[in-house]
């Protein structure tokens, strides 16, 4: 009961933190590449990684971690940051928050995928329900609304959600901070790397918050949020404790209205809903019951 009780509250926690990501990257990219933005905060994630690997004396991964640490690595440390930044140059944050509700559908059907088990058929009724919503918005919306920044964060969506699923999966074997920070260090050399051919000419003219916002993707969502994150999946249950991102566009949107002030429609929170909704339903029929021997 307490270990239960201790991983819904990390991963509270954690979408609570995630939740911050969006209008903390919009806030970044106003100011700095989205390429150089993506790299930097990966950099000094796997800085702050690295420190802790060293301090525990954690041992290195095996080998057969080896394929699902750079899954991880490139849907969350890579795809997901990259091509949201991309995404929120198009868009604002309240309405890429709306997609953001997709994300624990995407998560559920990796996690499907990953575990090779077959979903029932209303997974895949409220799966149709809950992406038709989401596309009808989006292209319901006005014309100064980039079609291209939508189709980053859909793209943003399906790469994060193989993230956590295969994170989920590994954080059984090395633990949950462990797994984040093993693919935060897999991925430093190249990041790094990127980050010096993307560093910007000049930091005249950048903002005190574009540089609180690049601290807090760097510190909070990349490295911080997914050490409560994966300790709540590994405590409480991947399929308990993942229902809690259902939270998160609904944490997204105040955050956008409070923070930056933008404008949130009625038919983004009506949307939302009904994606929460689906994604709810999804997840409740997502695993066949397998019958006694």
């Amino acid at each position: 009961m307490n270990s239960s009780f201790s991983g819904w509250g990390s991963g509270l926690l954690g979408v609570l933190i995630f939740s911050g990501s969006l209008p903390a990257t919009r806030v970044a990219v106003s100011g700095l590449d989205p390429f150089f933005l993506t790299s930097a905060r990966a950099v000094l994630a796997a800085v702050l990684a690295l420190s802790l690997l060293a301090f525990f004396k954690e041992k290195l991964p095996s080998r057969e971690n080896l394929f699902s640490l750079v899954v991880v690595a490139l849907g969350v440390v890579i795809g997901f940051p990259l091509l949201t930044a991309l995404a929120l140059q198009q868009i604002s944050a309240a309405h890429s928050i709306v997609f953001i509700g997709l994300l624990p559908l995407a998560t559920a059907t990796f996690g499907v995928l990953r575990g090779g088990e077959r979903p029932t058929a209303l997974f895949w009724v409220f799966s149709i329900l809950g992406s038709s919503a989401v596309v009808g918005f989006a292209l319901g919306q006005s014309a100064e609304v980039s079609l291209v920044g939508d189709l980053f964060m859909v793209a943003a969506v399906l790469a994060c959600g193989l993230g956590y699923a295969e994170g989920a999966q590994i954080s059984r074997r090395l633990g949950g901070w462990q797994v984040i920070s093993w693919a935060l260090v897999l991925s430093l050399p190249f990041m790094a790397a990127f980050a010096i051919l993307t560093w910007p000419p000049t930091s005249n003219g950048l903002t005190l918050p574009v540089w609180l916002s690049l601290g807090y993707v760097s510190i909070f969502s990349m490295l911080v949020g997914f050490i409560f994150w994966y300790r709540g999946l590994a405590l409480g249950g991947t399929a308990g404790v993942g229902q809690l991102q259902l939270l998160q566009p609904f944490f997204g949107l105040i955050l956008a209205a409070l923070l930056l002030a933008e404008p949130v429609a009625p038919s983004m929170i009506g949307v939302t809903i009904l994606v929460v909704i689906c994604v709810a339903g999804a997840k409740r029929f997502a695993w066949r019951p397998i019958p006694d021997s």
